[in-house]
């Protein structure tokens, strides 16, 4: 995956002994930053420090080593990679005061404890022998491009998650994936994206180490070398946010628009909406544990707050991201936004047609196919990422669709455009490569069902139902209907059911509008013919909404016929019996 991250992995076993493989990252990850920004660092390192003798205050200084070299962070400490070794009793000293003398936007390597590690590795005697091997390696953007830094951060994370028997795909998304979702994302404004001096912003609140905003930038300059992309994510775990600020900051970004933290509990960017928004969140990992102040924003934010739609089952947080990111397009007025998120398959179908005074899963998918928000689901290939072989979908949200796909939403089975790799990585066996990501970014621009076997355009209504309930008379010891005081019968609780009428029953485009008709007309066909005396009760109809993707690209196989299928058997049959003869024998 990475020769780089290869080589950086040779100089972690170098740790074997003292340290144990699952402590590896907190050595070789925060090194492997801090060679990078020295690197960076080096031309203009004596400019910045002639620059700190003469300012005193943070902030003036950053403003004037910006002019002066272009970049937004600095390090004013009279050590680095190039003398470090210079001093051999002074070099855990002297690495901390390197450290310590970053401009303050830089706080990476707290979040990796790095101090104690330094003295860790001094104790061990192999803070002299690992910083010699880093000094080796040149990370010099022009030496390695961002995507190839990034390729091998997240291979060495693998590495080391795979030999602490650890889950590695939490960390990061596979870069094929990413391709795919950043091309639908940007395919219906791609020809905005060529105006000039263009400023959109990106928002990712499962940043992880960085790879969805790094391959986002780079195809919005591939398209457009003048465009500006202002990057925002958010992320809870250290080691990940460390990496994904820092590369951040190697690109000459605003540090400080990647902040640390649960953005299910504490939005970082709270008010601020965004032209794009992506994510990959964890799949079918419980928020209990966040379960209060999730349900006390629910119930105080009001009608307008990002979880106010509904709350998902504790055991699955997917929707929340589903929810969050919807919040976070901009206003359709300001413009408007898109945005895309990978999730399995549980959001599709999760949760029954609920009560409104307690919304679930389907409540979500209400809100957002009424307020016709989403754009396009997409199929993945199975074995597409590393920790899991389960099936994947990339949503498309899209709060300002064109004319020609309002209403609607294309359901696409891209679960067929797939390479296989020739070595598995993990549970990955299976890579969208360039061409397959073409045709499903065509079928999706083209926005036609021409081809059902692969796309269809479906009415938002079509994904509706009502949940029916029908009751059967209560009857007496001599099977009479019991009533009540109005004379109206009882129900049988025992005979109680529940049927479940799609808003398109007999052919209606009506929607929730044609409730009373259309449920009218199903239990006249559907229910009266079997149980004669059952009745409907109005009062307790919900309301529900599901995606059944599955089900909309079913393909009948019909079964062999019995003569050819006897014809098998037999020949199987006569193969144990010659095998028993010569047992026999």
């Amino acid at each position: 995956m990475s020769n780089l991250g290869s080589f950086i992995w040779s100089i972690a076993d170098q740790l074997r002994g003292p340290y144990r493989p699952n402590q590896y990252g907190n050595v070789i990850l925060p090194l492997t930053i801090l060679r990078r920004l020295d690197c960076i660092l080096e031309p203009d390192r004596d400019t910045v420090r002639k620059l700190a003798a003469k300012y005193d205050n943070p902030n003036r200084l950053q403003v004037e080593v910006k002019k002066a070299t272009g970049r937004p962070f600095y390090n004013t400490s009279n050590y680095s990679f190039a003398n470090l070794l210079a001093d051999a009793d002074g070099l855990a000293d002297n690495l901390a005061d390197y450290i310590d003398r970053f401009s303050p936007d830089v706080d990476v390597f707290e979040y990796f404890d790095f101090k104690k590690e330094i003295l860790a590795l001094d104790k061990a005697d192999l803070l002299r022998e690992v910083i010699t091997e880093f000094k080796r390696i040149d990370l010099h953007p022009n030496a390695v491009s961002n995507a190839d830094m990034g390729d091998a951060f997240e291979y060495i994370i693998r590495k080391f998650n795979e030999a602490a028997n650890e889950t590695s795909g939490d960390h990061y998304t596979p870069r094929d994936a990413i391709r795919l979702l950043v091309d639908l994302l940007f395919a219906e404004k791609d020809a905005d994206l060529t105006e000039a001096d263009i400023v959109r912003t990106l928002y990712d609140p499962t940043a992880g180490t960085g790879g969805m905003l790094a391959l986002a930038e780079e195809h919005l300059l591939g398209q457009n070398p003048d465009a500006k992309l202002r990057l925002y994510g958010q992320e809870y775990n250290p080691q990940s946010y460390a990496i994904c600020k820092s590369d951040l900051l190697a690109k000459g970004h605003d540090a400080t628009n990647i902040a640390f933290g649960n953005t299910l509990t504490e939005d970082a960017f709270r008010g601020r909406q965004f032209d794009f928004c992506m994510s990959n969140p964890p799949y079918g990992v419980d928020w209990k544990q966040y379960a209060k102040a999730i349900k006390k924003e629910h119930d105080e934010a009001g009608p307008y707050g990002r979880f106010a739609p509904g709350l998902p089952s504790t055991s699955d947080g997917q929707m929340l991201f589903l929810l969050h990111l919807a919040h976070k397009m901009r206003a359709p007025e300001d413009g408007g936004g898109r945005a895309g998120i990978v999730m399995n398959g549980s959001p599709l179908f999760n949760g029954k047609a609920a009560d409104p005074k307690k919304p679930n899963e389907s409540s979500i998918r209400q809100w957002l196919l009424e307020n016709d928000l989403v754009d396009a689901i997409i199929a993945l290939p199975t074995s597409m990422f590393f920790n899991t072989g389960i099936a994947t979908y990339i949503w498309i949200l899209d709060n300002t669709k064109y004319p020609d796909r309002k209403g609607t939403v294309q359901l696409i089975d891209g679960s067929g455009f797939w390479t296989k790799m020739r070595k598995n990585l993990g549970d990955k066996g299976r890579e969208i490569s360039d061409g397959d990501r073409a045709k499903i970014v065509q079928l999706y621009t083209d926005y036609t069902d021409a081809d059902p076997e692969t796309s269809k355009i479906l009415r938002t209504d079509e994904f509706g139902y009502w949940t029916v309930t029908v009751e059967r008379p209560l009857l007496d010891d001599d099977g009479n209907p019991v009533v009540d005081r109005k004379g109206e019968p009882k129900p049988d609780t025992k005979k109680r059911d529940t049927e479940n009428v799609p808003f398109t029953y007999g052919g209606s485009t009506a929607g929730d509008d044609g409730r009373a008709e259309v449920i009218r007309a199903y239990f006249d066909a559907e229910v009266m013919p079997h149980v004669p005396d059952a009745w409907i009760d109005w009062s307790k109809i919900k309301v529900g909404y599901e995606i059944p993707f599955t089900r909309h690209f079913y393909k009948y196989v019909p079964p062999r016929p019995l003569a050819e299928i006897d014809a098998d058997l037999e020949k199987q049959v006569a193969k144990i019996l010659d095998l028993l003869r010569e047992v026999e024998q």
